[in-house]
């Protein structure tokens, strides 16, 4: 019994423990359907939200090709607005209207702007870009709007030329654009004109706001430009600061020499620009007044000290035929006798001098004698001259009178044949006999090599205490006294012009002239107290 219990108690052990294992199997095959089930609902779900990401992506990615054409539109309209503002004027700073290359760049940089700045689920809608960009235009276009509005448009107005300006005498206004078309180069002319004006006038404490104006640009010009800075300007009213200066600590007048700085500048644009006349002789009046007779006053003034008596003698207006000695090595007496017409004269007369043909022959000093009035001594040109009512001058002794060494001072040597008398004659214009004291003391001749002045084809070759000795220092004349007298006028027009054929009459008269000048030089001598003082 107790081994057929314990049998079946195995049995039933063994029984429960299959029923047991079956259970568990059963359980087991229950959960896997379950696990597979759930795995395929997770794996469908995680399927669909792959399928939503990338339904996402591809709609970002639409989104992102959308955009880029509208970058490449924004860049063409910049560079299509860049180019016409390039075209347009720069001093036309209106903004531009609404609808042109310059909204059109705005509206296109907006709306990339919103492309890229939009999260790609955004991007799937297209509405907001739309509305943005439209928004920006609004304000844009708003914008330039206003600033048309506050920004006038400036008139172009008629400049007129440089010559027409400085034949009238008034200054023109100058703008920014003349100044800056003078920083390049295109109006040289012009600031050369009113240079001298403008630089005195700032010396003088009254400055030319045009001209000399600082800061922000005027209005209407473009936001880019600036304005140039004086540039001549300041380095001719420094250099006349310190030739004020100069002249201060000279003993000079500084209003003198800004005065004369001012004629010579204006001389100098006058040369440049053609604006100056020359007569059928050669005379160039601008040249003598403005260039030869300055050069000349110095020496007139401060080194010869000439006193200059009778100049009531000299006819105001027609012809006149001036006659003097001549003396000195050099002819200097002729040139201070022209700078003694001009100066001392109320009507301040230009002497025309005739000279030598050796003068005229002579590179430099044969210009220089054309521009400042002299012509050959010829009748034919002298007659001319006076018969046009001008005032001549002759030196009938010539090279005999200006080389006669320095023991025959004051003596005069023959006048010629008396061309200068059948010329007044026939012209009737008077003979003022003229005589000067002190010009045969600046170079006294003590010798002469005519072996040498033959190989010079020259007419002398003095030797004065000075030259050769010093060499250059030489040839500076010696500071002596000088006394210029014109005598009182003799008349020809009573004669008519036919008493110049008659020999008799022209050598009466020639001696006559020669013999006044004569008496007056030992008058005169007999009054000088010293030869340099």
């Amino acid at each position: 019994m107790p081994g057929s219990t314990r049998k079946s108690a195995a049995k039933k052990a063994t029984t429960t423990t299959r029923t047991a294992a079956t259970r568990k199997s059963a359980g087991t095959k229950a959960a896997a359907p379950r696990k597979s089930a759930t795995a395929k609902t997770a794996g469908t779900q995680k399927g669909a939200a792959a399928k939503k990401s990338a339904t996402a992506a591809a709609a970002g990615r639409g989104s992102r090709g959308a955009a880029r054409p509208g970058a490449l539109a924004a860049g063409a309209a910049r560079a299509s607005g860049e180019r016409a503002k390039r075209r347009s004027t720069p001093l036309l700073g209106a903004a531009p209207a609404a609808g042109t290359g310059t909204t059109a760049a705005g509206q296109g940089r907006t709306a990339t702007t919103d492309a890229r700045t939009t999260s790609p689920t955004t991007a799937t809608t297209s509405s907001a870009p739309t509305s943005s960009a439209k928004t920006a235009t609004a304000e844009t276009s708003t914008s330039a709007t206003s600033t048309a509005k506050h920004r006038p448009r400036p008139v172009a107005k008629a400049v007129p030329s440089s010559k027409a300006v400085a034949r009238s005498g008034v200054r023109a206004p100058r703008t920014a654009t003349s100044r800056r078309r003078t920083r390049g180069g295109g109006g040289s002319a012009a600031r050369a004109q009113d240079a001298p004006v403008r630089v005195l006038a700032a010396v003088r404490d009254e400055p030319d706001e045009a001209a000399f104006r600082t800061g922000p640009p005027p209005v209407g010009a473009p936001a880019g430009a600036t304005e140039t800075g004086p540039g001549v300007e300041e380095l001719l009213t420094a250099g006349i600061s310190a030739i004020r200066v100069a002249a201060e600590a000279a003993g000079l007048s500084p209003d003198d020499v800004e005065r004369h700085l001012a004629a010579m500048l204006a001389f100098v644009r006058r040369r440049l620009t053609g604006d100056y006349t020359v007569d059928d002789f050669g005379f160039d009046r601008d040249f003598t007044e403005h260039f030869y007779l300055p050069v000349l006053r110095p020496l007139y003034r401060r080194w010869f000290r000439v006193e200059v008596r009778g100049v009531e003698n000299i006819p105001a207006e027609g012809g006149g035929l001036v006659v003097a000695n001549h003396s000195g090595t050099i002819a200097m007496d002729s040139l201070m006798t022209q700078v003694a017409v001009h100066d001392e004269h109320p009507a301040h007369r230009h002497l025309r001098m005739l000279g030598a043909d050796l003068v005229f022959q002579t590179p430099v000093i044969g210009n220089v004698a054309r521009k400042s009035g002299s012509t050959l001594a010829a009748n034919p040109d002298a007659e001319r001259l006076l018969a046009s009512g001008e005032l001549c001058g002759v030196w009938p002794e010539g090279f005999k009178g200006v080389g006669k060494p320095f023991s025959e001072r004051y003596k005069l040597q023959r006048f010629g044949r008396g061309g200068f008398v059948s010329a007044a004659l026939r012209t009737g214009v008077p003979i003022i006999p003229c005589s000067i004291v002190g010009a045969e003391e600046i170079y006294p001749i003590l010798g002469n090599v005519k072996t040498v002045a033959r190989l010079l084809g020259a007419p002398y070759a003095p030797i004065t205490p000075t030259w050769p000795l010093l060499g250059p220092l030489g040839l500076v004349p010696l500071p002596s006294k000088w006394i210029i007298e014109f005598g009182a006028p003799v008349s020809t027009a009573d004669l008519g012009p036919s008493a110049a054929d008659d020999p008799m009459l022209v050598f009466d008269l020639t001696d006559q002239v020669r013999e006044t000048i004569q008496q007056t030089l030992y008058s005169l001598l007999m009054q000088r107290r010293s030869v340099f003082f």
